[in-house]
């Protein structure tokens, strides 16, 4: 009788870079917090072949855009509150817009998903780019110059989400990740470089 152990380690970690890809400035360059429940239960249906009910493939199908993930008092001083990654449940605090960067009916190569992977390495890269053009969302504000902090695009949280499961159950949050405030307006575009590293190994 073979006695078989495999003693592989699967590791999981994520980075998120917001970029103005006009100007090049760099706004944000933060690692992230993964829901490994949620990815887990995600990998194991896309390696199985499995469907949701919608008959999409399990995997990110969408970046969100949230405005609770920080606490700004009356004399300006932030307090970022934990990332939401701790239960299957768990999601964007406030979610108040979202961009499909899966299954596009064309090749944009700043709304995709690409995957990265160097021959003889034990690591894979999934990168998730996605890009705020200058009219979205439509009823943003002409400038960035609000003083309302708890505006709608005035974005502090992001998460990457699975698809939906059916018409009624929304899909589970893969990922999240707290920051700074940054305002989406008019006048500027933003493009966030979501990369996921999938190793494995002993």
């Amino acid at each position: 009788m073979y006695n078989l152990k495999d003693n592989s380690i699967a590791k999981i970690v994520g980075h998120v870079k917001i970029v103005d890809p006009d100007t090049g400035e760099e706004i944000l360059n933060k690692r992230n917090a993964i829901n490994y429940e949620n990815m887990s239960i995600s990998l194991a249906y896309l390696l199985g072949g499995l469907q949701t009910g919608l008959g999409q493939s399990y995997g990110i199908s969408r970046m969100a855009f949230g405005n609770s993930g920080v606490v700004i008092d009356s004399t300006g001083t932030i307090t970022y509150r934990p990332s939401n990654t701790g239960t299957t449940s768990g999601t964007l605090y406030n979610q108040t817009y979202s961009k499909l960067v899966s299954n596009l009916s064309t090749v944009d190569p700043e709304n995709c998903i690409t995957v990265s992977h160097t021959a003889g390495t034990s690591y894979s890269d999934i990168i998730v780019t996605c890009t705020l053009g200058y009219s979205e969302p439509t009823d943003q504000d002409s400038t960035d110059l609000s003083t309302n902090v708890n505006g709608n695009y005035i974005f502090n949280e992001i998460g990457l989400l699975e698809p939906n499961i059916d018409d009624l159950t929304p899909g589970s949050t893969l990922t999240h990740i707290v920051f700074h405030p940054v305002q989406k307006s008019a006048n500027r575009r933003i493009q966030v470089i979501y990369t996921i590293r999938i190793s494995v190994g002993s």
